[in-house]
């Protein structure tokens, strides 16, 4: 499809700092594949300014996440989604992209719909309705005119609900691959003693808080069954008073490391890992680090847990492979002696770590993107796309 001859006008709405990374990338693609231009308005962080845009509000308003959060901060984000849902309106774009965010950027897509019903809305990073009230999907079809899908299965489960168009587009771990991947000597400390154990218990305080003790528990026992590890702890500037505090109870603290590059470096080096559910899983997987995934919700989400429809698991890699390649151990299940052993097996030279990397083999396939362009390329090209047919329609 011939790129617009006009300068466009596009809304972007992210609603949080992983939407700011993807906001950017996009922005900056679509200024790419358009002959006169883009201008952006909506509402984004530090790398979507640094593109453009001027956000409505600072992104920090609406970042918020978890069910008990989202309810205390209730009377800002309301405030904000009228905002930005009026901002909108008064602008009239060519089209109005949400990124990810569902309980903010949704709201924020309704609102504008009713007052723009000719809009284009694209929504970037679909919500999990194949996890967790696949009701959702259907519903979106009143206000989303594609989605830009980061995991392979999405658009089969996007048709399989009900849902609106829905385009695979790449995960924006598949251009950084160079930086998951290890080198000779990596390779070498992995099969090297003592082996380097992973501990990422998240990045929420919340789940932080009630993963910690059993990471913990569950690395000394593992130890007390495969021998001595390197424990190695990364983690975020946001959390990092947290997770030091409640690692100092461990039995023998793990080193902390701090920041993407120190991750990513602890990685191309990791015999085996212990991680929350996450992208971190998808992260180990692409690296090829064998893992063990946890997960505990607070009492109140418990409650809510029928409404969860997963067949077989919560883990991106097991959901991509569409096999229980990685084991997990959620909500009751998550107990220290549990995990301890299912990471010592990933520590020796065992058949569950010989399956498990046999597994881990398969993603790059199951996620490529066979024309060589970036996920962002994609979804820029998508996106274009889509406004094109709705105003061809």
């Amino acid at each position: 499809m011939s790129a617009p001859s006009r300068r466009l006008r596009i809304a972007v709405v992210a609603g949080e700092p992983s939407g700011d990374q993807l906001g950017f990338k996009l922005m900056r693609a679509l200024g790419q594949q358009t002959a006169a231009g883009v201008d952006f308005l909506g509402v984004g962080g530090e790398a979507m300014a640094a593109e453009g845009l001027e956000s409505l509000f600072p992104l920090a308003d609406v970042a918020v996440m978890g069910v008990l959060p989202v309810i205390k901060r209730l009377p800002t984000l309301v405030d904000r989604i009228r905002r930005a849902a009026a901002a909108i309106v008064a602008a009239r774009p060519d089209a109005l992209v949400i990124i990810d965010s569902p309980d903010f950027t949704h709201r924020v897509a309704r609102r504008v719909r009713r007052a723009l019903p000719d809009l284009p809305v694209i929504d970037y990073v679909s919500p999990s309705v194949w996890a967790w009230r696949p009701g959702r999907a259907p519903a979106m079809r009143a206000y989303v005119d594609c989605v830009l899908a980061l995991l392979p299965f999405e658009p089969e489960a996007h048709a399989r609900l009900g849902g609106p168009r829905c385009v695979y587009v790449g995960h924006p771990l598949i251009e950084r691959l160079a930086e998951l991947r290890p080198s000779e000597a990596e390779a070498l400390r992995r099969a090297a003693r003592p082996p380097l154990v992973l501990a990422l218990p998240g990045s929420r305080r919340s789940v932080i808080a009630r993963l910690m003790a059993d990471f913990g528990a569950a690395i000394a026992a593992a130890e007390r069954e495969a021998g001595p590890f390197e424990v190695v702890l990364p983690t975020l500037p946001h959390v990092e008073s947290d997770v030091r505090a409640l690692a100092a109870r461990w039995p023998r603290p793990p080193r902390i490391v701090v920041g993407e590059q120190e991750k990513f470096a602890a990685f191309r080096s990791a015999r085996a890992a212990l991680a929350a559910s996450g992208t971190v899983t998808l992260e180990l997987a692409l690296a090829g680090v064998p893992q063990v995934g946890a997960y505990k919700v607070s009492g109140v989400e418990a409650l809510l847990r029928p409404l969860v429809t997963l067949p077989f698991s919560v883990l991106l890699p097991n959901l991509v492979l569409g096999e229980a390649a990685i084991p997990e151990f959620l909500q009751e299940d998550c107990q220290p002696q549990a995990l301890a052993t299912a990471l010592a097996a990933l520590v020796a030279d065992s058949p569950a770590r010989s399956a498990q990397l046999a597994a881990l083999d398969k993603l790059d396939a199951r996620m490529r993107l066979d024309d060589g362009r970036t996920p962002s390329a994609h979804a820029a090209a998508a996106a274009l796309e889509t406004i094109a047919r709705r105003n061809a329609g």
